[in-house]
Formats: C-alpha cells, sequence, structure tokens
C-alpha cells in the first residue's frame, strides 16, 4: 500500500481504464491521503495493481454502466458481479468484468446475434448480453445464436419466434 509524507496510508479514490499508445490496456490508479489531502496517481498496467488498491474498486467506466441500470437491478448486479470478483480474487471490477459470464470464458456471438442486440434498448442491452452469456456458458457452448436470443426473450417477455 502507499505510504504518504504525512505517514498515513494513501486512499484509493477511482481506477480509469485507458490504453496505452500501442493499444495495449493500462489502468491509472488515482489515490489520496485523507489526513493532508495529497492526491497521486499512476499508470499500471492493466491488472497490475502492485498494491495500489486498497479495497473492491469499480473503474470509472465499469461504475458508470452500473449508474446506467434500472434502479430496482442495480443492487443485486452489484452484488452478483462483486461476489463473482471475490471468488476469483480480483480487486477491481472492469466494464469487461460486467459483460463476462460467471464462468469467466469469452463468449463469442453469431454476427446476426450481435445485430439484434444493439437493436435492444440502452437501458437493458448490457443486462441482456450478460444473460446470454450467461445462459451459453451454463449450456456448455461458447456462443450466443439467433436462436439462443429467441428462446431467452420469450422465457423472459413471453415474446419468441413464431414457429
Amino acid at each position: 500500500m502507499l505510504t504518504c509524507g504525512c505517514g498515513r496510508w494513501m486512499h484509493t479514490e477511482g481506477i480509469e481504464e485507458r490504453a496505452y499508445e500501442d493499444g495495449t490496456p493500462q489502468w491509472f490508479i488515482r489515490s489520496e491521503c485523507l489526513g493532508c489531502g495529497l492526491k497521486v496517481g499512476a499508470d499500471v498496467p492493466a491488472g497490475r495493481t502492485d498494491g495500489l488498491v486498497d479495497r473492491l474498486m469499480w473503474t470509472d467506466d465499469a461504475l458508470h454502466r452500473l449508474e446506467r441500470m434500472p434502479p430496482y437491478m442495480a443492487p443485486f448486479y452489484r452484488d452478483d458481479v462483486e461476489g463473482q470478483a471475490r471468488i476469483l480474487g480480483e480487486r477491481v471490477i472492469t466494464y469487461e468484468a460486467l459483460l463476462r459470464p460467471r464462468t469467466g470464458e469469452r463468449i463469442e456471438w453469431e454476427p446476426e446475434a450481435e445485430q439484434r442486440l444493439e437493436r435492444v434498448p440502452a437501458p437493458v442491452r448490457a443486462m441482456a448480453r450478460v444473460e446470454l452469456e450467461r445462459t451459453a456458458a451454463d449450456r456448455g457452448t461458447a456462443r450466443v445464436t439467433v436462436g439462443l436470443m429467441e428462446e431467452i426473450k420469450a422465457k423472459y417477455f413471453g415474446m419468441g419466434a413464431k414457429g
């Protein structure tokens, strides 16, 4: 952990997701001394907190997405994502982590399914993506298809494709 010149521990204030000039992901970690008010920041490769993060933190991008979720869903989603981060031993919740199914695997998308997802209203698009990817992962498949989208739509909204 960082120690301020006044002798107190530095408190992690926030984390920004950025990229180096070559496109490599990085984090900018902001810290503040609650004693004297000194503020510092450090650029680190993404995933390497190197003792700079003092507790479970959300990146600014991830927090921005969470704050735009419907208020009745956000607390449940926050608890679920933070619980998963603790299980994985992570200290930072990124935008990418919000989209990751519980298995931690990357789920591919059929191009037509990806296009259909873009037509989902923005306030629920992230939740729809997560639910579809989690369902695919739970079934042992690594791909979201239009058929899966129709099935989930029917399950939650009674609006599946007519046969």
